[in-house]
């Protein structure tokens, strides 16, 4: 009864910070103006007890627009933000301030306790979600496996199947039919099988849009977006009070990450059985193409396999799936270097005598790669990341980190910083990636990775950073030689943060044949 009445007030509370925020507002002001305790860096309107809490709940809705703003306004690119149920927080679009906390002073800066709490029900001891030696031990893991050329060889013949077999028949049989496909949707459907067959050697067939949405899939969306949203809330009792009673949102959580967990352990003891089997058969160890297969040949235990794999599929799925949307949109805006792109496919496929794209041939693709990085660097698939002070500390840029302060490094902003892109930083340029502007098949410029920190840098860099790259080349350019990609609504999407960003009611498209030069 009490604990009720308690998340009654909480919930209330928030309903009505509105007009709490109205009518508050001049007496703050006032008792500020005796109390400042703004950052001495700038950062919001901060007062006494509830810190910035009202201007947080007021740009809930535009988180990343709000603190880009206020980052764009520090001379440092960095603001503290203190709000009352919540811990001091440091955000920063400096690269030099990043480089401190991801290389430099790295063991400072792990992701610490409040964030594992945040995706502990769903990632549990995933690689993504530890720290320590837990981390250390599965990261090399990791990194050997991921380094392998066969795995290499299995990803690319996998895309193969993928889109041959099946992505590019779902946008012929769109274009005959000129059916509008959300085509968010099928890229998120089209990863999931490449990441899962990958991953489990499993093929839950979700771009066959005649059958219903595989219930796997379903939960991975719910537990995803109610873990993300743990993080966006204003205050955190709120989601661990409802964790505690097991209702709303936390109960679809709950109900969501049981079904995910038992559907891929259960892939994982018919995968050990199968390789039990045909060891005993053979008298020998069975090696396998999928990641899944690896580790269990390596001994590993189911749990520990199962948090692995769900990481990998998250991060897998929906990052590469972001990035693929938000560059078509792009492109359809940007027809110059949907050209400059399809120029390139097509000089690749006549060099390679037709036979489609193999690794190597995909790695060369520099200006499909620098198109790729400019819509990361607009809309990244990770717009913010988060990391937990272990101890005192000084960032480069003079700010000061207090033990057990949550310290942010915000990709999304630092694409919209003029000190680091210049004046036309809100523009879509592919050119400004290359050593010589305008040189479309030339060299690549080296841009450092905490300047454009989308896949983190220093140890903790994405693992699955070039397979990435090698799965976005494959899509795009398999798609761009065949189709044009045109959105049927103007408007400008919306950029929704997540676990990982997505566009706000999908990308609705037409598909139309293009007409290459013969």
């Amino acid at each position: 009864m009490v604990v009720s009445f308690l998340l009654g007030f909480v919930i209330g509370f928030f309903l009505s910070c509105n007009f709490i925020s109205s009518f508050m507002q001049g007496f703050l002001q006032s008792f500020m103006a005796k109390n400042s305790v703004l950052a001495s860096n700038g950062g919001p309107p901060s007062y006494p007890v509830l810190g910035c809490l009202i201007s947080f709940y007021k740009n809930r809705r535009r988180l990343l627009d709000w603190y880009t703003d206020l980052l764009s306004e520090s001379p440092r690119q960095t603001v503290v933000v203190r709000r009352l149920g919540a811990r001091r927080t440091v955000v920063t679009a400096n690269p030099d301030n990043v480089e401190h906390i991801l290389k430099t002073n790295f063991k400072n800066f792990p992701k610490g306790k409040p964030f594992t709490e945040i995706l502990g029900d769903l990632l549990g001891c995933g690689i993504f979600n530890v720290d320590g030696e837990l981390w250390s031990t599965q990261r090399k893991l990791a990194s050997h496996e991921f380094s392998t050329k066969s795995l290499r060889e299995f990803l690319v013949k996998t895309l193969r199947e993928e889109v041959d077999g099946r992505l590019v028949p779902l946008l012929e049989s769109a274009m005959e039919t000129e059916e509008v496909l959300d085509l968010q949707d099928v890229f998120r459907r089209f990863a999931f099988d490449s990441v899962c067959k990958v991953s489990l050697g499993y093929d839950p067939c979700c771009l066959d849009l005649s059958k219903p949405v595989p219930p796997l899939v379903t939960a991975f969306d719910t537990a995803s977006e109610v873990s993300a949203m743990r993080g966006m809330a204003p205050m955190f009792v709120v989601w661990k009070l409802k964790r505690a009673l097991n209702v709303g949102s936390e109960k679809k959580l709950k109900e969501a990450i049981e079904l995910v967990h038992g559907c891929v352990l259960e892939i994982i003891r018919n995968k050990k059985k199968a390789l039990e089997e045909a060891k005993t058969k053979s008298g020998a160890v069975v090696g396998g193409e999928d990641l899944l297969t690896r580790l269990l040949s390596a001994g590993h235990e189911e749990e520990v396999v199962r948090d692995m794999v769900i990481s990998f599929i998250i991060a897998g799925r929906d990052t590469t799936s972001s990035a693929m949307t938000w560059l078509f949109w792009l492109l359809s805006k940007h027809q110059n270097a949907e050209k400059m792109m399809v120029k390139e496919v097509e000089s690749m496929v006549n060099s390679n005598g037709g036979n489609g794209f193999d690794f190597e041939t995909l790695k060369e693709m520099n200006c499909v790669k620098a198109c790729i990085c400019e819509s990361m660097r607009l809309y990244p698939p990770v717009a913010w990341d988060s990391k937990h002070a272990l101890n005192d500390d000084v960032l480069p840029d003079g700010t000061l980190v207090g033990k057990g302060d949550r310290v942010t490094y915000f990709p999304y902003g630092m694409g919209r910083m003029k000190a680091l892109w210049g004046d036309d930083r809100f523009e879509f340029k592919p050119d400004r990636w290359f050593q010589e502007p305008s040189a479309e098949n030339g060299f690549l410029n080296p841009v450092s990775p905490f300047k454009f920190p989308v896949f983190q840098a220093g140890p903790r860099v994405c693992l699955g950073k070039e397979m990435a790259f090698i799965q976005m080349k494959y899509v795009a350019a398999s798609i761009l030689k065949r189709f044009q990609i045109r959105p049927v609504n103007g408007d400008q999407p919306v950029f929704v943060p997540l676990l990982t960003g997505h566009m706000a009611g999908g990308l609705n498209v037409m598909v139309k044949r293009r007409e290459l030069k013969q």
